[in-house]
């Protein structure tokens, strides 16, 4: 049944596809995600913008 829900969107994706600028807009927010991930990995992301990992499970009291 999932298979159908992806074949009727893929149609309609067919019939009226989307328009250049929102091409533009999901590739530039991917673009966007990638470089922020570059940028962690190279170690240039700032210590502001991570968030505090903690250690272990937490058990609520």
């Amino acid at each position: 049944m999932n298979n159908m829900i992806w074949l009727m969107r893929a149609a309609k994706w067919a019939r009226k596809p989307p328009s250049a600028k929102m091409v533009k807009l999901v590739f530039a927010i991917i673009a966007a995600g990638l470089a922020m991930l570059l940028l962690e990995k190279l170690g240039m992301w700032p210590e502001w913008a991570t968030l505090e990992q903690r250690r272990g499970m937490r058990i609520p009291h």
